[in-house]
């Protein structure tokens, strides 16, 4: 009688604590996949070489999570324990510890944080210190420096040697590879001299993480591979009849086009009128290549064109020369390259600046002309000089 009692109390107790434990798992999950505990959104910074112990209890520190060993249990439960990867995630308001496993497992570009950021711009390149706004999720700049002006501001200076900055530049479309050159030799955090420019057009306009002692060399490859592999795509799918006999051709042409507009919906229209040029023979007529010849892709030119200038033949005048000039006059990105080699189907031979940052198409010269008459009266009622020469004016 003593032993059925025994065994039936430990049986009640086996029961009870396999309820107990069943409900405790129960929690845990719902725990671990349900919202947690932060009501604003939490950068997640997860340095180099750092333990899952160390982040969990950073987490909690933070009040990102609820409980650093549940943490560390769901990760390891889910086979991730080993896989965290360095960067800066930026969690919304309620993240779950199972949402924040996955960031801070997958990789990918940081999305928050500190960062020096080098933007390599058309008209000038510069360096921004900016921190994430977790309660906005936009970037704040904190500071900002022109190469060209002078020394680098301290608050730069200091963050480029910090560990758990974000190292990045962002290459506009359009740029020229001397202005990407200047661009690396400012980056004070980069290692590697730079003996050669790189050809004109051959670097892909994008941005590319950077890491400290990095090699400028071996960052001019990875982009001028990447702009390999673009033009080989775009010339592979490029469609029968296009007046380019090798994709250097067609890469000269999107990099006029690039030149020609800022407006990115216009450059299959300003495609068009630059293929219809070639067909019929004409010349393409268009500043952007005169002003390389005069600058070499170093630096821009702060006026006009001059008369002399339109009227000396040199190898990047197509005012005076037939068909392309010998090289790209920028570095096109790829939906340039796409228009170069996908253009509208259209009629028109000349354009002209409409005032509202876009161009006027025309098919014949009387069409042209008027809109260049239209052209003049705004530049006149806007106080610009209406002396200057008229793109692609036949």
């Amino acid at each position: 009688m003593i032993w059925r009692n025994i065994a039936s109390n430990f049986l009640t107790l086996a029961i009870v604590l396999l309820i107990a434990a069943a409900a405790a798992v129960a929690w845990a999950k719902r725990e671990f996949s349900g919202p947690g505990p932060s009501a604003v959104a939490q950068c997640v910074q997860i340095a180099p070489g750092a333990s899952l112990n160390a982040v969990s209890n950073q987490l909690a520190a933070q009040g990102a999570i609820s409980n650093a060993y549940l943490f560390r249990a769901g990760a390891d439960a889910l086979g991730k324990s080993r896989e965290l990867k360095f960067g800066s995630f930026l969690m919304p308001p309620g993240a779950s510890m199972e949402e924040i496993v996955g960031a801070v497992t997958s990789g990918g570009a940081s999305t928050c944080g500190t960062e020096v950021l080098i933007r390599v711009g058309v008209r000038e390149n510069s360096v921004i210190l900016r921190d994430m706004n977790p309660e906005t999720g936009a970037y704040e700049d904190m500071a900002r420096w022109n190469p060209a002006e002078g020394a680098r501001p301290e608050p730069i200076a200091a963050a480029e040697e910090l560990a758990d900055v974000r190292l990045s530049l962002v290459m506009a479309e359009g740029v020229t590879s001397w202005q990407v050159v200047e661009a690396l030799n400012a980056a004070s955090f980069l290692t590697g001299e730079v003996a050669e420019t790189p050809a004109e057009g051959s670097l892909a306009p994008d941005t590319y993480l950077l890491e400290r002692g990095g090699d400028r060399n071996a960052l001019l490859a990875r982009m001028a591979e990447r702009q390999a592999a673009i033009l080989a795509e775009e010339w592979e799918a490029r469609p029968f009849g296009m007046p380019y006999e090798t994709p250097e051709e067609a890469l000269i042409m999107a990099s006029i086009v690039e030149k020609e507009t800022g407006v990115a919906a216009e450059r299959p229209q300003v495609a068009s009128v630059f293929v219809n040029r070639l067909r019929q023979g004409m010349r393409l007529q268009t500043d952007p290549t005169v002003i390389y010849g005069v600058t070499g892709g170093q630096g821009i030119l702060d006026r006009g064109l001059r008369r002399s200038e339109l009227d000396t033949t040199t190898p990047y005048n197509t005012y005076r020369i037939d068909g392309l000039p010998p090289t790209p006059i920028a570095n096109p990105g790829r939906a340039a390259i796409n228009a170069a080699l996908n253009p509208d189907e259209t009629d028109y031979l000349f354009f002209v600046a409409d005032g509202t940052g876009g161009h006027a198409f025309s098919r014949t010269l009387d069409e042209h002309n008027a809109a260049v008459a239209r052209w003049r009266e705004i530049e006149a009622q806007q106080g610009l000089p209406t002396d200057s020469p008229v793109q692609t004016d036949g």
